[in-house]
């Protein structure tokens, strides 16, 4: 897949409404359901073998190491281009209104708790109510916050077409090593590569096996996480 980049940023507009007409061809109704099944199967077992004890715990924790809210909420881009508010637990100081800037290595603004946190993946953990709520599947290309999808929404041909399917708390592209910072467009280019990728070879077992990585991934250590 080869990309080209128009050296123009036009931002996206926030709004409750569809952002572009995808031109990828949609899921079709039982491929959908069956995607459907496997999340809420997957996120319901977590939420009760594991979220009941892990976020009280999580919680406390954050409560005690830095005042401000446990629960980080963004609005990011959702299925189809309606951005939906994105949970996390919290892993940075707390700054009311503060303008969007992607995490750095060694970023001063991450607290010690939260950079373990973000190294596990367990700052996505509340993300798995947004998979009930219907606004993220388990497995999906990350939902992007809308101030970092405005620098590539017009220029960078594909870009928003990863956005036809549901958002994932992991991704194919997270679980091969490409995520954090995009401080350069190679790295984005690569991300979205991997995520039409995924798009056109989506199936049970694809997810099984990125679930796996994933799991792999954050009892290593992530590299790129920070």
């Amino acid at each position: 897949m080869s990309l080209t980049i128009n050296k123009k940023v036009v931002p996206i507009p926030i709004t409750n409404q569809t952002l572009f007409t995808p031109t990828h061809a949609q899921p079709n109704p039982t491929q959908f359901f069956k995607k459907r099944v496997f999340d809420l199967a997957i996120a319901s077992s977590v939420t009760i073998l594991v979220l009941v004890w892990l976020v009280p715990i999580i919680s406390l924790l954050i409560k005690l190491t830095s005042p401000g809210p446990i629960l980080f909420v963004q609005l990011r881009t959702g299925r189809n281009g309606k951005p939906f508010r994105c949970f996390k637990f919290r892993t940075m100081r707390y700054e009311q209104n503060a303008d969007f800037k992607q995490a750095t290595r060694n970023d001063s603004r991450i607290t010690p708790l939260g950079r373990y946190l973000r190294k596990t993946n367990l700052d996505e953990m509340p993300q798995i109510f947004n998979v009930l709520l219907g606004d993220m599947s388990i497995v999906g290309p990350r939902p992007h916050p809308i101030a970092l999808d405005a620098q590539y929404w017009h220029s960078m041909p594909g870009y928003k077409e990863r956005y036809t399917v549901l958002p994932g708390i992991t991704g194919l592209a997270q679980s091969r090593g490409a995520r954090g910072e995009t401080e350069h467009l190679s790295k984005m280019k690569q991300r979205v590569r991997y995520d039409h990728l995924y798009i056109h070879r989506q199936s049970a077992r694809l997810d099984a096996t990125i679930c796996w990585w994933t799991i792999k991934a954050a009892a290593t250590g992530n590299k790129n996480a920070f």
